[in-house]
């Protein structure tokens, strides 16, 4: 498997810290990206977000094959561990009460994608020039679209828009969204948390993304749109191109 990466955070043009963290590893087996956008004050959020990566990253690497038995729930079981140990914390810590992060987490290996989500950061697939949105987020104004309340328009300037109904770490446990699929040669996935996606619409991203342009040069130009819209909140992006899949696993 040929991958080509991009990946970056900026702290933005508000805030004064970044508590957004991400991780992005590959090799000729298999890709390992994660992003988590933290929550909590006294800089907890960003305590939370390098929890959820660490321990993510961890316990996903030495996966060299997705279709090992048992690796849907080994994605799972990382983000329910990485939920253990920041719930556990937060109990103990008086000054990281309330804290929690997102975490998106792809894992790329052969011809195959699996997707690990909690909460509002999200996964995006380029293909054939369209741009889709693979996760769903977990938010509030996504239950009123699902309700037929809001329109996806209505969603994204409401005021409530930054408010997530499920994360990491903020209780004792954690449902994990799962999404796996196939891979194709000239596939564009990107990986990024609200900062970007609330900053810059998919049509926007979409143009980006279909610049013939390095994943770096690529991730650079979306935290820059990002900026130049206002800038609210940390911005973080993992771009990855496939250059090549593999199609038998290895024995």
């Amino acid at each position: 498997m040929q991958l080509a990466v991009g990946a970056r955070s900026d702290v933005g043009m508000v805030r004064s810290g970044n508590e957004d963290n991400f991780f992005a590893e590959s090799d000729e087996h298999r890709g390992v990206f994660v992003v988590a956008d933290g929550m909590g004050g006294h800089a907890a959020g960003e305590v939370a977000s390098e929890m959820a990566v660490q321990i993510v990253s961890r316990q996903l690497l030495p996966i060299k094959h997705l279709r090992e038995d048992g690796v849907d729930e080994r994605m799972a079981q990382s983000l329910r561990d990485a939920n253990h140990a920041i719930y556990e914390r937060m109990l103990a810590e008086v000054d990281k009460q309330g804290m929690g992060t997102t975490a998106s987490v792809l894992m790329l290996s052969e011809s195959q994608y699996l997707i690990g989500q909690v909460g509002d950061s999200r996964v995006y697939l380029l293909r054939d020039g369209a741009l889709k949105q693979i996760t769903k987020d977990h938010s509030y104004v996504q239950e009123q679209v699902d309700a037929g309340l809001l329109t996806p328009e209505q969603a994204r300037y409401h005021p409530y828009s930054n408010v997530i109904t499920r994360c990491v770490g903020a209780n004792a446990t954690v449902d994990v969204d799962l999404y796996r699929g196939e891979t194709m040669v000239g596939d564009v996935f990107l990986i990024a948390s609200d900062g970007l996606t609330g900053m810059v619409d998919d049509r926007r991203l979409q143009q980006i993304l279909l610049a013939r342009s390095s994943p770096s040069r690529i991730v650079d130009a979306l935290i820059a749109e990002a900026n130049g819209r206002g800038g609210l909140d940390n911005i973080t992006a993992i771009v990855v191109q496939v250059g090549a899949v593999d199609q038998t696993p290895a024995g």
